[in-house]
């Protein structure tokens, strides 16, 4: 007859047999859960989620969204000196612009000319670009793109004002862009000019069907 003693120890054995069996066929998980979060992390924790991460995410610019922030200028000649350096700055900004924008480049053109069209020191001009953004968005596909658009956008005041119209295919005659000393494409310089529309150019990012080629020689 076995003793009392024998029949635990052979419990004993027995459970210690199925433990070993059950971590064979389920191996310990090393998931966990955040105590401040309460997210489930599986094997490898946080390190394997932060590994995973292939590039950083980029913040949503703020503040790009809303009206109007400086009041009225009043001083025609301010106006006037103001709006030469802003069209300067601005078009010689699109010229430099890359010929093939990444998604994040992109973002930041356009983000920039919302911006302005909150920040410009002169009220009821800003509020007008406002208009003009509205009605036409930003092209920022390619640097031939952004260049006609903003020329175009800038037509739209010149007609306003009663000025003359500006050939969009010269500004880099009229916006050194600092370009003048990179090769020119060769290939597109004997492109006979064509007729496009400027504001609708961001699914033409063929560098072969460039529009006024002074305008957009150069780089980055």
């Amino acid at each position: 007859m076995i003793s009392r003693f024998a029949k635990s120890l052979m419990l004993v054995i027995f459970a210690m047999f199925a433990l070993t069996m059950i971590a064979l066929v389920h191996p310990p998980s090393r998931s966990y859960i955040d105590p401040w979060t309460g997210q489930l992390f599986g094997e490898g924790g946080v390190e394997k989620m932060l590994h995973s991460e292939t590039s950083p995410k980029t913040p949503k610019i703020k503040g790009v969204e809303g009206g109007v922030i400086m009041g009225k200028l009043g001083n025609a000649t301010a106006k006037a000196a103001l709006g030469r350096a802003t069209w300067k700055l601005l078009h010689t900004m699109t010229l430099r612009y890359p010929e093939h924008p990444t998604a994040d480049e992109r973002e930041a053109l356009s983000s920039y000319f919302h911006l302005s069209s909150r920040l410009y020191p002169c009220g009821e001009c800003a509020a007008e670009f406002q208009l003009l953004l509205k009605k036409f968005p930003p092209q920022t596909s390619s640097r031939r793109a952004a260049s006609l658009w903003l020329c175009a956008l800038h037509n739209q005041v010149n007609e306003r004002l009663k000025k003359p119209e500006f050939d969009c295919a010269h500004l880099s005659d009229e916006y050194d862009c600092g370009c003048g000393d990179e090769p020119a494409d060769d290939k597109a310089e004997s492109k006979t000019t064509e007729k496009v529309d400027p504001m609708d150019l961001e699914d033409d990012l063929s560098r072969d069907e460039l529009t006024g080629i002074d305008m957009i020689r150069g780089g980055r």
